[in-house]
C-alpha cells in the first residue's frame, strides 16, 4: 500500500501546532438558527502565527473570530462569541443573511503554553480514535472550559438522569445515533455544556484505478471524504497517477475486509471486470456502506445482478446498488462522470430524493 499525504484537517493541524511549542486555539460553532452556513460542530484552527485551517461561517465571521482567538490564546480563558443580525456588529463581520451563530474559543494547553482549558493530550487521543475509526465526543462545560471525551460505549438505561454524568450520557447517545452536536441547557434554558461530535471522517473506496478515478479521488478529497483507490494492478495504481490519494493495490474483497467497512463508507467500483467488480459487490452488500456503486450501462448491470442472484443475494440486497452509477445528467467524459458519481454519494450521505431517484430509471 501507498500512502500520500493529503490536506490536514484543523485538528490535525492544532496537535501539529501546539507540538511545536506554538500558542493556537480551537473556535467551534456551538449553536445556529436561521441561515447560518456552517452546521453546530464546525471548527476553525487558528496559530498565533497567522496560519488558519477551516472555517465557522463560510467567510462571514472567521476575521472577529480570529481576532477574539489571539485574545484567548493569550488570557487562556476561553471565549463565547454569539453573531447575527441583531449584534451591534453584525454588519460589519458580514453576518447579516438572517442567521444567529453561536462559536466557542477555547486556547489548546501544552507544556509551554499551560494557560489553555483544551489539553493537547486531549486532542491527540481524538486523533487516534479518529484515525481508528471510532468516533468520539468532546464535552465542554462552556463555563469554565472543561472538557472531557465521550465514547459510544455506555450501555443504554432507562433510568431518569439523576447527576450531570447520568444526563451527559444520555445526550450523548443522542449524538452518538443522530450524529448531530447539541448543546445540554439546565432549567432556566442556559446552555451549561456543548457536546462535540469528532466522528471518522466520510471515506470513498474506490475499486479500480482508471481514468474516472483519477479525477473522483481528489474530487471526493476535495469535499472532505477520505480516499482509497484500490487496484491489484499496480501498473495502474502509481502514484503518478494519483498524487495524494491512498492506494492499496491487494484484491479488493481483501483490501475491503482490511480496511474495515463501516456506514460512514462509500464503494464505487469503476473496473468494467468482473473478476474485480463482483467480489468487491458481494462483500460491499454484506457490510455497513452507506454507499454502493457500479459503473457500467443498464446492459452490464443487468449482467450483474443476474450473477449476484446465482450467487445468492436477494433482490432487496441487490437494490442497495447504485447502478448505473451517477445521477442522469447526460455525462460525457471522465470529468462529468466523477462529477455525477459524487452528486449521488451526497445525495446519499444526506439523505436527499436525488439519492433516491438517480433519473436512469
Amino acid at each position: 500500500m501507498t500512502k500520500l499525504s493529503s490536506t490536514p484537517d484543523p485538528l490535525d493541524l492544532l496537535i501539529e501546532w501546539a507540538r511545536a511549542g506554538l500558542p493556537c486555539a480551537l473556535a467551534t460553532v456551538t449553536s445556529t438558527w436561521g441561515s447560518s452556513p456552517r452546521p453546530a460542530g464546525s471548527m476553525m484552527a487558528v496559530c498565533e502565527n497567522g496560519r488558519i485551517e477551516g472555517s465557522v461561517s463560510g467567510g462571514c465571521v472567521e476575521g472577529a473570530v480570529i481576532g477574539e482567538a489571539a485574545t484567548v490564546m493569550q488570557t487562556g480563558r476561553p471565549a463565547a462569541l454569539s453573531y447575527g443580525v441583531s449584534s451591534d456588529d453584525a454588519w460589519t463581520v458580514g453576518l447579516a443573511c438572517g442567521g444567529l451563530l453561536d462559536v466557542y474559543v477555547a486556547a489548546i494547553s501544552t507544556p509551554t503554553h499551560p494557560q489553555g482549558t483544551l489539553p493537547l493530550s486531549m486532542l491527540e487521543t481524538v486523533a487516534e480514535k479518529r484515525r481508528a475509526r471510532m468516533p468520539v465526543i468532546m464535552a465542554t462545560e462552556l463555563a469554565t472550559g472543561t472538557c472531557r471525551l465521550l465514547y459510544d460505549t455506555a450501555p443504554a438505561t432507562s433510568a431518569p438522569p439523576t447527576d450531570l454524568e447520568t444526563r451527559l450520557a444520555a445526550r450523548a447517545r443522542e449524538v452518538f445515533e443522530t450524529g448531530r452536536s447539541l448543546r445540554l441547557e439546565d432549567e432556566a434554558g442556559q446552555a451549561t455544556w456543548f457536546l462535540h461530535l469528532v466522528p471518522m471522517p466520510p471515506r470513498l473506496l474506490i475499486v479500480g484505478a482508471v481514468h474516472i478515478a483519477q479525477v473522483l479521488a481528489p474530487m471526493a478529497q476535495g469535499t472532505g471524504f477520505s480516499v482509497t483507490v484500490i487496484d491489484p494492478r499496480t501498473q495502474l495504481a502509481t502514484p503518478e497517477r494519483f498524487p495524494g490519494i491512498t492506494l492499496d493495490t491487494d484484491w479488493p474483497d481483501e483490501a475491503l475486509e482490511r480496511l474495515g467497512i463501516d456506514n460512514q463508507t462509500a464503494i464505487v467500483t469503476l473496473t468494467h471486470d468482473a473478476k474485480l467488480d463482483d467480489p468487491t459487490l458481494q462483500f460491499a452488500l454484506g457490510s455497513e456502506a452507506f454507499y454502493i456503486g457500479a459503473l457500467g450501462s443498464r446492459k452490464t448491470q443487468a449482467s450483474r445482478v443476474g450473477r449476484l442472484q446465482e450467487t445468492g443475494f436477494g433482490s432487496g440486497q441487490i437494490a442497495r446498488i447504485h447502478g448505473p452509477v451517477g445521477l442522469a445528467i447526460g455525462a460525457v467524459g471522465a470529468a462529468e462522470i466523477a462529477l455525477s458519481i459524487l452528486a449521488e454519494i451526497v445525495a446519499v450521505r444526506h439523505n436527499k430524493p436525488l439519492g433516491r431517484v438517480s433519473g436512469w430509471a
